[in-house]
């Protein structure tokens, strides 16, 4: 060691992060229920003050003044940022009410150790040589040639990625479907997640929580969306919960930016040629916080226009929140006759 040298290699002051462990976490769980800004950006900002969430973190336990609390709100992303009009029409009055029930519905959820996923359709990709968005390394002087017109090629088809994401584990399943974006491919992609995924991760599951959009094939008003999830929940015993966002924030749903955008990135620049290779990119998808994605082409048919009449929905077991039951309901395994 140099004998000039005061400290020795890895002394001084500790980080405040490095002291006390679960600050970060704590920090994060207070600001995430009212995070703004896009959320596929790696820019986000939020709208309680340096002080309050201080005020919230000594009540935790923790030992911190507010101006670290900005230099970790800054390290992690986060910008005072002034409001910018560039959105017309109104908004729903229990939008961020129904936000925050979601987020006490996770916590919940993830402290009982019992499974939470957020779900949804990734947008419809068109098979064959395309122009995806994005540059990827090539010779120079060499671009990848690729049709001029987008128009679809009837062999070929288009993909339709349905995406489950596992928000306590941060690992995606991906289902990429051939036929219609349907309640019943969503339902099955859920399934197929479960019985690939979801079983071994949380052997003692006897509930799910599932966060959604309000529209799309998994919509809070689509009847063949209750009526697949209550096959699901008979079929595995479990409680099937679902809470749907307001609508028009489908962004905030964590599938977008935790799994979907990634997906994005790495095949950016990629023309998707075939579904080999668009199933292939999406497997591919890593990220430095340990996300793992598994991909799986499901060639069945989901016609549309199915219908489910009123005497089959009267059978549905489901128990609706007293907060919007229409956005939160649980729909409960039937019990077989004579029982």
């Amino acid at each position: 060691m140099d004998p000039e040298r005061i400290r020795k290699p890895g002394a001084g002051r500790k980080k405040l992060h490095e002291i006390e462990g679960r600050l970060l976490a704590d920090l994060e769980s207070l600001v995430e229920p009212v995070t703004r800004g896009d959320p596929e950006s790696p820019l986000r900002w939020t709208c309680k003050s340096l002080r309050v969430l201080a005020s919230q973190l000594q009540g935790l336990g923790h030992s911190i003044s507010y101006p670290t609390v900005g230099t970790l709100l800054r390290q992690a992303g986060y910008s005072l940022q002034a409001n910018q009009k560039a959105k017309e029409g109104g908004r729903h009055p229990d939008r961020n009410a129904q936000f925050e029930h979601i987020s006490r519905q996770v916590r919940r959820q993830q402290a009982a150790k019992q499974p939470v996923i957020s779900v949804d359709t990734k947008k419809k990709e068109l098979i064959g040589d395309f122009k995806n968005a994005g540059r990827e390394w090539r010779p120079q002087g060499k671009p990848e040639r690729v049709r001029v017109h987008d128009f679809i090629i009837p062999e070929k088809g288009k993909a339709i990625p349905y995406g489950v994401y596992d928000l306590t584990s941060n690992a995606g399943w991906v289902s990429v479907g051939i036929d219609h974006d349907t309640a019943a491919f969503a339902v099955e992609s859920i399934r197929r997640w479960w019985r690939t995924m979801g079983r071994r991760a949380y052997p003692r599951a006897t509930s799910l929580l599932i966060t959604a959009d309000s529209g799309g094939s998994n919509a809070a008003r689509t009847r063949l969306w209750k009526w697949e999830l209550q096959k699901l929940a008979t079929q595995t015993g479990m409680s099937i919960s679902v809470s749907h966002f307001p609508p028009g924030p489908s962004k905030w749903n964590k599938i977008e930016h935790r799994l979907f955008s990634f997906i994005s990135k790495n095949w950016r620049g990629r023309p998707l040629e075939s579904l080999a290779v668009i199933v292939s990119l999406i497997a591919a998808t890593r990220t430095a916080t340990g996300l793992n994605v598994r991909c799986e082409l499901d060639r069945g048919r989901y016609p549309e226009g199915q219908k489910i009449s009123d005497a089959p929905m009267d059978t549905l077991n489901i128990a609706r929140a007293h907060f919007h039951g229409d956005w939160n309901y649980a729909i409960h395994p039937q019990r077989a006759r004579g029982k």
